[in-house]
């Protein structure tokens, strides 16, 4: 099955040949992300299977229930047998190997916090499928290196759609300026380390290709966690390194090099 290179430079393109399985936990994910999720979704590829697993017969799944009906997202009912002991957990993973073994998916979107998909999710990926997931900043670190790609739900979430926030708009937060992205020592490293690997003789790296190798280190890496859009404002906002737009005769940007100021010849 193909596996596309995750980049954080630029949303990877739809294909209408890349099919994706979306798993929802619903007991660690939120319903306010719901519609950024599917958008978000829709850059790796077509959701073929939409599900979401939960105790409907709990009133906390009440949001769920309106986001399911919206994004025709199947429920899964699972009741919660036992106090303490999470069956939804289980329901996901036996239903994401009985997917695996259909052969019809490229891909896996596991949404949850849950450090209990670790394991899945590195099956999954052996068996050549690319996992992307999804979940708050608290997720473990283990199950953010077990997938290909990792987005954080913060960075989806539309303001003011949190439960008890007020409809009034608040003030975008800024974003950090070159001097505090430079204290940030692992940004730095991993976009330092992602330039030496991707360059040519002459130190240039493709943005891209530098995106591809900064994803493979660090599946959570992505521009929108310093509150930048693109990659490319990230790294020219930082400072420490020469951005390049590379022109056809047309003045349409073709490809943008990045090169670290101290290289310059």
């Amino acid at each position: 099955m193909p596996t596309p290179s995750a980049s954080p430079s630029a949303a990877p393109r739809p294909s209408r040949d890349h099919k994706l399985a979306v798993l929802i936990d619903a007991d660690n994910a939120p319903p306010s992300v719901a519609d950024a999720l599917v958008s978000e979704i829709a850059k790796y590829g077509v959701a073929s299977v939409k599900r979401v697993y939960g105790d409907w017969t709990t009133p906390k799944l009440r949001g769920w229930k309106e986001a399911s009906n919206v994004h025709a997202i199947t429920p899964i009912q699972q009741f919660a047998y036992t106090t303490g002991k999470n069956a939804t957990d289980s329901a996901m993973i036996i239903d994401a190997m009985d997917l695996l073994y259909t052969e019809r998916f490229d891909g896996f979107c596991l949404v949850s916090s849950d450090s209990d998909f670790t394991r899945l999710a590195s099956r999954l990926r052996e068996s050549g499928v690319t996992v992307y997931g999804f979940g708050e900043r608290k997720t473990p670190q283990a199950f953010v290196s077990a997938c290909d790609r990792f987005v954080y739900m913060d960075v989806l979430r539309s303001r003011g759609d949190e439960p008890g926030e007020t409809d009034e708009p608040e003030a975008p937060a800024e974003k950090p300026s070159g001097k505090e992205l430079r204290q940030d020592s692992r940004l730095v490293s991993l976009l330092r380390r992602g330039v030496d690997s991707a360059s040519d003789d002459e130190g240039w790296a493709d943005l891209g290709t530098l995106g591809s190798h900064i994803a493979n280190r660090a599946p959570d890496f992505d521009a929108r966690n310093w509150r930048y859009t693109k990659l490319v404002d990230l790294v020219t906002a930082v400072g420490l390194f020469d951005v390049e737009r590379v022109a056809d005769e047309r003045g349409r940007t073709t490809a943008i090099r990045v090169r670290e100021k101290q290289k310059r010849a």
